[in-house]
């Protein structure tokens, strides 16, 4: 559907359903719900090979909601194949940075020294994140982000890492199509529990060097 706003109260309402927007600048705001959901569950969940051995050798330093905005900015201004433009709009990053300043929504951001070498943001309610957007300026950098990320909230006791929509370099990491029906189950589990809002900075420091959760596969190549 179309029309609406971008303000705080909405955003959280339909992401509470199952909704999210994606547009384009200058037009209409689009809400989506797509049937099959793309998303990783802790069963789901798995490290291909060589991002294990990505993960073991810790070639970035990884932070959380230490630089949202630019997280945001970077995510918009990466040429990606295919995409003529961005659907991440100066209006968008605007109502994110808002819901992150409510608590709301969290970046993770890998840095090589003192510059940003990828990273990603989403929102959290309850036991869900909605992963919007991520972002590599050196490779590695955002699949170490990611995987760190979804790592450390499936240990937290999470239960959806909502991707919304398929893509390979989810796939490899355990991503599965999930009916609507079923999807709203889960995500309705989620929302009963309580939401982790607030600064998650912090986060991803001090990580465990040893065995790294997660089921392990053959390297196929994959992300």
């Amino acid at each position: 559907c179309a029309g609406g706003n971008l303000s705080p109260g909405i955003l959280l309402s339909a992401y509470r359903q199952g909704i999210f927007p994606w547009y384009e600048e200058g037009g209409p705001v689009l809400w989506w719900s797509p049937d099959p959901r793309f998303a990783i569950l802790p069963e789901t969940f798995h490290i291909p090979a060589s991002s294990r051995k990505l993960l073991r050798r810790r070639p970035f330093r990884l932070t959380t909601d230490r630089a949202f905005r630019l997280v945001m900015e970077s995510c918009a201004a990466i040429i990606r194949p295919g995409q003529d433009g961005t659907w991440i709009t100066p209006e968008m990053i605007e109502a994110y940075v808002r819901l992150h300043e409510l608590g709301y929504a969290h970046s993770v951001e890998a840095w090589k020294g003192d510059e940003l070498a990828g990273g990603l943001y989403g929102l959290s309610l309850g036991g869900a994140f909605f992963g919007e957007s991520m972002f590599s300026a050196e490779s590695g950098a955002s699949r170490f982000g990611f995987l760190s990320l979804a790592k450390v909230l499936f240990e937290k006791g999470f239960i959806l890492v909502d991707s919304q929509v398929h893509t390979d370099y989810v796939a490899g990491m355990g991503g599965v199509e999930i009916p609507r029906g079923a999807y709203m189950n889960r995500l309705e589990a989620a929302l009963r529990m309580p939401d982790r809002r607030g600064t998650w900075d912090g986060l991803l420091q001090n990580l465990p060097v040893g065995e790294i959760p997660g089921k392990a596969e053959a390297d196929s190549g994959g992300p």
